[in-house]
């Protein structure tokens, strides 16, 4: 009997312990504070879509006689997806006549953008191949440097938190839930291109924003009318470069007064800057979100040499 007592309260025990413990695995789940750190995360970094060969393809060295097999690995390392004709590769720097047959150009397919379930974002794997090496005849190598150029659509989205005043200068006994002052914004927003800080002013009841954007990544600001199916090909001249398109506007007041005021932006050196200005409806001091959105395309590349030896 006391066997069968002591083997009843074990259980319960046992069961109890197991039912805390599953509790706080589900608790922990669901935490807020784990989700906006996700959020944080996917929303960080300067990198957008990412290209490079895969080791050992093409090999360093080969012969005349081998197939040539280049693949390349895309990955996306930023907060936008990319789709189907937003996203070209080509490889260059080889002259066609001796490795043949390459299809130069190759949509990159769908790259999903990082998220709370995929920090690391997406992949895709592309391949290059030539069954037929020629070299001239007297050419005992031939040692191309393979281009590998990138071309993308792609967006970046920032929402700094700023406090805006319409009676900043008015002396007043009211404590303000806040205080205008400059937004600094390191570590980029999940694109290339970044929001680097928001300088926020008052005159009056008017909230004056300077909004600073640069290029943050490695590549080359492309506008968002250039044509990335063919951009390794110097088919893109001075108009297309260095001009990023933006929108701003606040939940609160909507679109705003901006110059440059056709919604461009061109970067000098990597930088551009925006103002806007907006008329506050507000009698006190509050925080709001400034929702600022780029659009831009953008080019990379990368360089891997291989040497083509003639068959003995």
């Amino acid at each position: 009997m006391r066997l069968k007592r002591f083997l009843l309260i074990t259980a319960v025990l046992m069961l109890s312990v197991l039912f805390s413990a599953c509790q706080g695995d589900v608790s922990q789940g669901e935490r807020p504070t784990d989700t906006a750190t996700a959020l944080a995360q996917v929303q960080s970094g300067t990198q957008g879509v990412r290209a490079k060969f895969v080791q050992n393809y093409p090999p360093n060295t080969l012969y005349d006689i081998n197939d040539f097999v280049a693949l390349i690995e895309v990955t996306n390392k930023g907060a936008t997806t990319v789709n189907p004709g937003q996203c070209f590769l080509q490889v260059t720097g080889f002259d066609p006549g001796i490795i043949t047959g390459i299809n130069y150009i190759q949509g990159c397919g769908i790259v999903d953008g990082k998220s709370v379930y995929n920090l690391d974002g997406g992949f895709n794997q592309l391949e290059y191949q030539s069954t037929d090496l020629n070299l001239p005849f007297g050419t005992l190598d031939y040692k191309p440097n393979l281009n590998l150029v990138w071309c993308y659509n792609y967006e970046t989205h920032a929402s700094p938190l700023v406090c805006l005043d319409p009676v900043f200068y008015q002396i007043s006994n009211e404590q303000k839930a806040c205080e205008p002052r400059d937004v600094l914004m390191g570590g980029g927003q999940g694109g290339p291109v970044s929001i680097g800080y928001v300088g926020v002013d008052m005159v009056g009841d008017q909230a004056v924003f300077e909004i600073s954007v640069r290029n943050s990544g490695t590549g080359q600001v492309l506008s968002r009318n250039s044509d990335i199916t063919n951009c390794g090909n110097a088919n893109i001249d001075y108009d297309d470069v260095d001009k990023v398109q933006y929108r701003v506007e606040m939940t609160s007041g909507g679109l705003m007064d901006c110059s440059p005021g056709d919604g461009v932006v061109r970067l000098v050196n990597g930088q551009g800057k925006i103002i806007c200005k907006s008329r506050i409806n507000s009698a006190t001091a509050f925080e709001t979100p400034l929702q600022i959105s780029l659009f831009y395309n953008y080019m990379d590349s990368m360089q891997r040499q291989v040497q083509i030896i003639q068959t003995p």
